[in-house]
């Protein structure tokens, strides 16, 4: 007998009814098609070749993993219903029957609920967004694209989810840090071009490669090799004699992969050195660890510390001047560039060869350390706004000096290392003026600010969180580094061994900085002064005298006579208050009440604060200062409670 239209639609329910439980039970995709290769007990890692459109989650999980999800809500939903339609019917159509005679009430508590439940809704997707955000940023920055290059090599599909096999740690660059990439059992790709593709696309190096190739789970291990040291310390066995061994142009930043010294050669690679970091990054770490060693070597450094109190360490060291307020920072900035033409003049009555051999005839190197540059232009600039007269120039001179120095070529011998939290162009003076830092030095930077400074290094390594770990980047080269971390007292020991120990430093700086017209000469003054003669003798033991005769300070006062010198009486009266000589009880009465805390605290910063004017005159056993170099002392001693953020 023929089957009727209506038996073969019964027959072909029947069936799929029983495929369905079958599905079911078995844990299988419930439309029948298999996306990924998931099975029973283990769950898939790649979406299967000819599956087209998008992939869901759950094609991922386990056969076992989809049975418990679905007995699972089976079984909430049969008891739910049976404790509603079965043990307490008789409420349920009560409720039902009062909602259908009365809705009002009902509608007002879903309106009440539902506003209730879309805010719950929006308040917990801002926070799972806030929360989940650095997660989606570190997906579509490394490893999608890190799927996008290994999909067709290993014979994926390119819509298998990354996470499925790409096991990226988000801090992979740490040292410790170790990466799995599952891999597919046929083995049928390249390794060495995998490998190639996993080192670029996650910018490593020296990183050694683990691969499993028998039994089904095949994956290949990434870790690092040849890792950079994890702490850098003055006291590790061979830091002093690779410090004492560096050249006098190239002062060591610290140790890189397989402790290759890593330093910059201002007189080869790049005359000025960029340091972008935020806070807390180490920018100061990093200026102390290069500053002292310049010192150590005979250079002359200036601090232009518009915080004072960055570099506490250089306090008082023999070839260093502290700049703290703004107006001395403005003039320091206006005479250096002034001393910069002085010694292109000079560079160019020497000739070509001499230079190159003997560069320290132009004047000793000097380093300027100008801290926190986006707030040090800006204070520049309303500094200038403030003092200018009528006919002097809009721009501010010490930002137009900033931009000569930096153009500077290197046989002035004049660097700047400058700090900045963000190096935008504007904030150090214009595009032009940020392309002179060659090298550049980055700590815990941001993806926008390495496309920004280094956009020619890619791809962008991953910044590091690891403690006084940088980037530093010369000639379009990348080099993972751990600096050398010098306490302050380390520091300052440093710098003052050395040339300083033999008393061969060259000029004697004042304890704060001098007048500008005292400084150099007249600054619009590009002559060159006679040339210092050639030398008869081993350059390097008379660049002393060469030191002295381009010093830019003056001498160190004359200490006070003694005390048996009768001085006179009464001094003579100063026309300017500040060129009055007073004694400190005087000084306190009349002029600093308000800055100092008390008598005493100027007498303790007498005997231990090195920033402490020199007496210029004595009556009786009472030394005499001038009143205008107090002042400036109380205004730019650092504070009580500040500490040195190095």
């Amino acid at each position: 007998m023929a089957q009727t239209k209506f038996d073969k639609q019964v027959e072909e329910t029947a069936e799929s009814v029983a495929f369905g439980i079958g599905r079911f039970l078995a844990g299988r995709p419930m439309d029948g098609e298999r996306k990924t290769n998931a099975t029973f007990w283990r769950a898939g890692t790649r979406v299967l070749p000819k599956v087209e459109g998008k992939v869901s989650r759950s094609a991922y999980r386990a056969g076992w993993q989809r049975l418990t999800f679905r007995v699972s809500g089976l079984a909430a939903t049969a008891g739910a219903g049976y404790w509603t339609l079965w043990e307490n019917q008789d409420s349920t159509f009560a409720t039902a029957r009062d909602i259908w005679e009365n809705p009002d009430p009902a509608l007002a508590t879903l309106e009440s609920g539902g506003i209730a439940a879309a805010s719950a809704a929006a308040a917990g997707g801002v926070a799972y967004g806030l929360l989940t955000r650095k997660r989606r940023e570190f997906m579509r920055e490394w490893v999608t694209p890190l799927h996008e290059a290994l999909a067709v090599p290993l014979g994926m599909s390119e819509l298998t989810d990354p996470r499925r096999y790409l096991h990226v740690p988000r801090d992979f660059s740490d040292d410790d840090a170790q990466i799995r990439i599952d891999v597919p059992t046929h083995m049928r790709f390249n390794e060495d071009l995998v490998a190639d593709l996993i080192v670029k696309k996650l910018a490593l190096e020296n990183v050694s490669f683990t691969w499993r190739r028998a039994g089904k789970d095949t994956h290949v291990i990434v870790k690092k090799r040849k890792a950079p040291p994890k702490k850098l310390s003055l006291s590790d066995p061979g830091v002093r004699e690779i410090l004492a061994k560096m050249p006098e142009s190239a002062p060591l930043i610290g140790l890189g992969s397989g402790k290759k010294k890593v330093s910059v050669d201002l007189d080869a690679d790049s005359p000025h050195v960029l340091i972008s970091a935020g806070t807390g990054g180490g920018k100061s770490t990093i200026l102390r660890c290069i500053t002292c060693q310049f010192i150590h070597n005979g250079a002359l450094a200036y601090v232009l510390d518009f915080k004072r109190i960055s570099h506490t360490w250089a306090r008082g060291v023999p070839g260093v001047t502290y700049c703290r307020d703004i107006g001395e920072i403005h003039d320091a900035l206006v005479h250096l560039a002034q001393e910069g033409r002085r010694r292109l003049t000079l560079a160019e009555q020497l000739a070509d060869d001499v230079l190159e051999k003997e560069p320290w005839r132009v004047g000793p190197r000097i380093v300027i350390l100008l801290e926190e540059v986006n707030a040090t232009m800006t204070q520049l600039k309303r500094y200038w706004a403030k003092i200018r007269e009528s006919g002097d120039p809009k721009e501010s001179p010490a930002v137009d000096a900033l931009a000569q120095i930096l153009f500077m070529g290197r046989q002035v011998r004049l660097h700047v290392l400058l700090v900045a939290q963000s190096a935008t162009a504007q904030a150090v003076g214009g595009p032009a003026m940020r392309e002179n830092f060659a090298t550049r030095i980055l700590v815990r930077y941001t993806l926008n600010a390495w496309r920004m400074l280094v956009p020619e290094v890619s791809p962008i390594p991953m910044a590091s969180e690891h403690p006084g770990r940088v980037q530093v980047v010369t000639r379009g080269r990348a080099q993972e580094t751990q600096v050398l971390n010098l306490s302050n007292a380390e520091a300052r020991e440093w710098a003052m061994s050395g040339v300083h120990a033999q008393g061969t430093t060259g000029p004697t700086l004042t304890k704060t900085p001098a007048p500008a017209a005292d400084l150099l000469a007249d600054p619009w003054d590009t002559s060159a002064p006679e040339l210092p003669p050639a030398p008869t003798t081993d350059p390097a033991a008379d660049r002393d005298l060469l030191a002295d005769a381009w010093g830019l300070t003056p001498p160190t006062p004359t200490p006070a006579p003694a005390a048996d010198t009768v001085p006179p009486a009464n001094p003579a009266p100063a026309t300017d208050p500040d060129d009055a000589v007073v004694g400190l009880r005087e000084a306190y009465e009349n002029h600093l009440s308000e800055a100092v805390a008390s008598l005493k605290a100027m007498r303790w910063a007498r005997q231990n604060d090195p920033d402490f004017p020199s007496p210029v005159d004595k009556r009786g056993a009472e030394f005499l200062y001038r009143v205008g170099d107090l002042k400036k002392w109380a205004r730019n001693r650092p504070r009580a409670g500040t500490t040195d953020p190095g």
